[in-house]
């Protein structure tokens, strides 16, 4: 077996399942999983519609590099939200969810040849990344987020001698689990390094159309790659079905930037086998090229918050995101474990601790005495957890 393998942490709700273990939690309360960031609103009839209406793909082996109305669906889509023109037959490529995409782009963007190896992401993160570099043979290198740096990916505080051994940064937003998102200055800063540098970028923007102000969605790398004039040079952005359009069992999303980035990865996606079923096309060119579905998915989003978000904020710090689902919250007493598994016990209510998220870097767990709260349930389910929390903490 891939001795690389061993490296591997345990996935952060295998953790969860080993913190519950042995625990009846109160069998009075109907149990609220507020832990998987698992979008439960009501997938689109439209999208099911062209899912079924196209089933006859299924007599057909589909194409790695995704159909042209797919890939068109895409395009215009970014044109319209990041304002960007990009060519469907070499900056676009359809993925089975970002999930396996972000995983699958360290393979084939590490170079097994250099001696040092590293990849960037930020701290506390979205698993995927640290394994993919992992397994990839790099070394990962966390840049730790916290309320400090306005949770922000503070990329000066890095030794400088660390960028020449860098082959790919991953970037998150909005950030997972901060909600943080990127500024212009932000974004300047890591296009400026990665083109001193000659590495990578892969913008996860998973949660783009989770956001509170239909006016000022988050500024996407690609618009502001745009905005500083830039081009697409080294730059990849993943985006996904699942939070958008609430469809997680779908698998879909697509990749888009540097066409000559892109030519490689396809090349190593036609050998991983990693072609989108003909129906999930189709259905996937429905959900992008309507956007009023999206619209009602961040009211309802709204909704909830505005419901929660005071309620817990007031018996422990839960500030509102830029944008994405989540609260990231700090636990009173700082014991995240300890205190998701006697919320769990006594009321029945599932957060994630959050150093589970993170790693221990610059001597510190980012996200110790963090839990991540993901508001996905129904807005009643939503409020009547929050105010189970507020009783625990009161009678803590």
């Amino acid at each position: 077996m891939n001795s690389r393998l061993d490296q591997l942490h345990s996935y952060p709700f295998q953790k969860l399942r080993e913190l519950f273990a042995g625990i009846s939690p109160n069998p009075g309360l109907t149990p609220v999983n507020l832990s998987i960031g698992e979008p439960k609103h009501a997938t689109p009839e439209f999208i099911k519609q062209a899912l079924t209406a196209n089933m006859a793909g299924l007599s057909n082996y589909p194409l790695t590099q995704g159909s042209d109305v797919l890939r068109q669906s895409v395009a215009a889509w970014c044109a319209q939200r990041y304002g960007v023109e990009l060519d469907p037959a070499t900056e676009i490529l359809p993925v089975n969810g970002s999930r396996e995409a972000l995983f699958a782009f360290a393979q084939a963007v590490v170079d097994p040849t250099r001696h040092k190896k590293r990849v960037v992401s930020p701290n506390p993160f979205y698993q995927i990344y640290e394994g993919a570099a992992l397994l990839a043979g790099a070394t990962p290198y966390y840049l730790n987020t916290t309320a400090d740096n306005g949770y922000r990916m503070a990329w000066e505080t890095a030794p400088e001698d660390l960028w020449e051994t860098v082959q790919l940064a991953y970037v998150c937003s909005p950030g997972n689990p901060t909600g943080k998102v990127m500024t212009l200055d932000d974004w300047k800063t890591i296009f400026d390094l990665a083109d001193r540098h000659g590495f990578v970028i892969a913008s996860d923007e998973c949660y783009s159309e989770i956001h509170f102000d239909e006016t000022h969605p988050p500024l996407g790398a690609l618009t502001a790659a745009k905005q500083l004039g830039r081009g697409h040079r080294n730059l990849l952005v993943f985006n996904s079905l699942s939070k958008r359009s609430n469809v997680p069992g779908l698998r879909s999303g697509f990749v888009a930037g540097d066409a000559e980035v892109m030519r490689k990865f396809l090349l190593y996606r036609t050998y991983h086998g990693s072609a989108m079923s003909p129906m999930i096309q189709a259905a996937s060119a429905a959900a992008w090229a309507d956007e009023a579905h999206v619209i009602e998915n961040r009211r309802l989003y709204a909704e909830k918050f505005a419901a929660v978000q005071p309620v817990l904020n007031g018996v422990m710090h839960a500030p509102m995101p830029d944008a994405a689902f989540y609260l990231w919250a700090a636990v009173p007493g700082g014991d995240d474990t300890g205190f998701a598994r006697e919320l769990f016990a006594r009321k029945h209510v599932t957060v994630l601790p959050g150093s589970y998220l993170a790693r221990e870097a610059g001597g510190r767990n980012p996200g110790k005495g963090m839990v991540r709260i993901a508001l996905v349930d129904n807005l009643q389910q939503c409020r009547d957890a929050a105010q189970r929390v507020v009783d625990f903490i009161r009678e803590s």
